[in-house]
């Protein structure tokens, strides 16, 4: 009987993960394992006597391995969540195994012979909307994982994509490292001026933690940095915190990502040329809403006409606040988080500190959980039985009104040394349907960075942690409602530019009397939350959106300069940064600071060519919450259109084509303009 957990049987259907008897020792052995047999999957696709068929090749082609995708999904969620020296290590060894693999198959001639075959000669009658989808992508993901090219230039790419994958985790370990590095070390109580006593309380439990006796400590974890820039009245202490998080991995030391970054976009621009493609963003825009790198740049150079005056009138009544109350002459980017929060107090009376007692972290777990419960049906009871990879996580079942299984939930709230910082949804398995026509259903998780709960206070979520953990449950509910025949398909499995919608648009019910009534009540008193806070809440919803919207281009427009420029050439990172971001800043940067170097999400995650999808399903978004606010934000007839026609449908179809069944129309751009207060009609 094998003793390695990752290799039973189990792990083949959607079974919780064993996290209790994993340890690092079991990973590569059974990724060695895994890979052998996956490739003997293959062969006997490609060995068959039968010719060639739909469900033969592409079918069994898509069912195969999936137990070495569960284990991968089990190590990489892991290596995120919850990582050590180790298993970091181990990343960096299996990381060139599983592209290798993922290149064996992809540039296997008889394999790619055959699924060419199906696609040039298949009755398309045949199959349905699902099955063409599945064709259509498989085919292209051969072609653009280079099917077509002679020997020599498979060689190529198959070595620029190992090198890729291992620049992509050198670059993402580097910003790990020097966000849990850098400490600001506080031993005044003066120096914690302004602080609400949640964060001095937070800065005493980290300092303790860190073995220091009578002070305070400041990291550059979002939970500890957010509160200090925010509420902190010692500007020079704002300074050195907002110059240390601002210049992670680029201090010319060996942590320093400078030359990282031109490898990337060399090599991902090289890979597109092998292909035929202009750039690397031409290469990834042919599968996106969007298309093409030009239409990009017009859509958010469209946005930029509405948000750049917006945003300059947002610095102006700031910086002007700044010298009334503080005689301040020199405004600067550490000042406007500070600045920006006491303006918003004086003109809403509303703040986080006002706002916090009343977004207790259970509670408000249970009112998303009452909103999923009131639009899809489904609701959630915790399993202290099933396994878990860390003492902080909580695990739900989920079940439809029949009773039936939809998913397993994991929420993870806390940071800790050894996950990433942010908020994040992934799965350990995703849903598909196999041969027999049973349903296997997802195992959804949700990664946060929230507050802990202190001594004397619980977890209390501000406003915009309260938005985020929203945010994340409209991915998992497009995780756990998945319901496609193909698991390449389900779920989360879509464009990128459609991927943000079912996030954005739960943030909206976060502004809704209707919603903060299920669940927004006083820790202490039970007391609900009165009205005028909820009126000010949503008043202040648009507060310095003009400012907030061109930060979001300018990080899409510095993308598309890295990856959408044609014989791009870079010597300098800063010079090219600073041109790009020249255009769209409305505050002076700071020097030493850069932003690329610690940009994640295009040099680590999944976002290169794709941060303009955050604007897009914004546009996306705003039109479709429209729709509900016509007729009721817990309306079930619209929550069972966006269900069927978006959450379940995955990306079995084209997303426009699924919009426009859910909402009878293409999205209107104008409706993110109205909801903005950018758009005067």
């Amino acid at each position: 009987m094998n003793t390695n957990p990752l290799l039973n049987s189990s792990t083949t259907h959607n079974n919780p993960p064993a996290f209790s008897k994993i340890t690092n020792d079991h990973f590569k052995p059974a990724f060695e394992k895994l890979i052998e047999e996956a490739k003997k999957e293959i062969d006997e696709i490609v060995n068959q006597a039968d010719s060639p068929s739909f469900d033969n090749t592409v079918v069994q082609l898509e069912a195969s391995g999936k137990q070495l995708d569960r284990v991968s999904a089990i190590f990489f969620n892991l290596n995120s969540a919850e990582t050590n020296d180790e298993m970091q290590a181990i990343a960096r060894e299996v990381s060139p195994m599983l592209t290798e693999f993922s290149n064996d198959i992809l540039l296997n001639q008889e394999l790619f012979a055959r699924v060419k075959q199906v696609y040039d000669t298949v009755d398309q009658d045949s199959l349905s909307a699902e099955d063409l989808t599945l064709l259509d992508k498989t085919y292209k993901g051969f072609v653009r994982n280079g099917a077509l090219l002679d020997d020599s230039k498979k060689e190529q790419l198959r070595k620029i994509d190992v090198e890729l994958a291992q620049l992509s985790l050198e670059f993402g370990e580097h910003v790990l490292a020097e966000t849990n590095k850098y400490e600001l070390v506080l031993e005044s109580e003066d120096d914690l001026e302004g602080l609400p006593a949640y964060a001095r309380e937070q800065a005493a439990d980290t300092a303790h933690n860190k073995g220091y006796n009578d002070a305070w400590v400041i990291t550059l974890d979002y939970p500890s940095y957010v509160p200090f820039m925010t509420y902190s009245a010692k500007r020079e202490l704002r300074e050195k915190l907002a110059k240390a998080f601002a210049s992670k991995a680029f201090k010319g030391d060996e942590l320093d990502n400078r030359e990282i970054v031109k490898k990337i976009v060399s090599l991902r621009n090289e890979r597109a040329q092998l292909l035929g493609y202009k750039t690397h963003a031409h290469f990834i825009l042919e599968e996106r809403m969007a298309e093409s790198p030009e239409k990009v740049m017009d859509f958010l150079e469209e946005i930029e006409k509405y948000g750049k005056p917006g945003a300059k009138r947002d610095v102006e009544e700031v910086a002007a606040f700044a010298k009334k109350v503080d005689g301040l002459e020199q405004f600067e980017k550490w000042d406007f988080a500070y600045y920006s929060e006491k303006l918003k107090k004086e003109k809403y009376n509303v703040d986080d500190e006002l706002l916090k007692p009343y977004f207790q972290l259970e509670k408000v777990v249970d009112g998303v959980f009452q909103a999923a419960n009131k639009l899809f049906g489904i609701n959630f009871t915790e399993n202290k039985e099933i396994d878990r990879y860390h003492k902080d996580v909580t695990v739900y079942e989920v079940k439809n009104e029949a009773g039936e299984d939809v998913a397993t939930f994991y929420a993870d709230f806390f940071p800790r040394a050894g996950k990433r910082a942010g908020a994040w949804m992934t799965s350990y398995a995703g849903q598909f349907k196999d041969a027999d026509s049973n349903n296997h259903r997802p195992l959804v998780s949700i990664v946060c960075n929230f507050t802990k709960p202190g001594k004397t206070t619980p977890s209390l979520l501000t406003f915009n942690e309260v938005t985020t953990l929203f945010h994340e449950f409209g991915h998992a509910l497009h995780g756990m409602l998945a319901n496609g025949k193909y698991e390449s398909l389900s779920g989360t499995s879509v464009y990128w530019d459609f991927v943000e919608l079912p996030s954005q648009v739960l943030e909206n019910w976060c502004y809704e009397k209707e919603c903060l009534d299920l669940f927004a009540r006083h820790y202490e008193t039970g007391e609900t939350i009165p009205e005028n806070y909820i009126e000010r809440i949503k008043e202040s919803a648009n507060f310095m959106e003009g400012y907030q919207t061109m930060r979001q281009l300018s990080f899409g427009m510095l993308d598309m300069a890295w990856h959408g420029t044609e014989n791009l050439a870079v010597e300098d990172v800063a010079q090219f940064e600073q041109d790009i971001m020249s255009k769209t800043d409305v505050l002076a940067p700071i020097e030493g600071t850069n932003m690329s170097c610690s940009f994640s999400h295009i040099f680590q995650g999944g976002y290169s060519a794709g941060y303009y999808s955050y604007k897009w399903a914004e546009v996306l978004d705003a039109d479709a919450f429209e729709y509900f606010k016509e007729h009721g934000i817990f309306n079930r007839e619209i929550a069972d259109k966006f269900k069927q026609h978006v959450l379940s449908a995955g990306g079995s179809e084209h997303p426009m084509t699924l919009y426009k069944r859910f909402r009878g129309q293409e999205p209107d751009v104008k409706a993110l303009l109205r909801r903005a207060g950018l758009l005067e009609e």
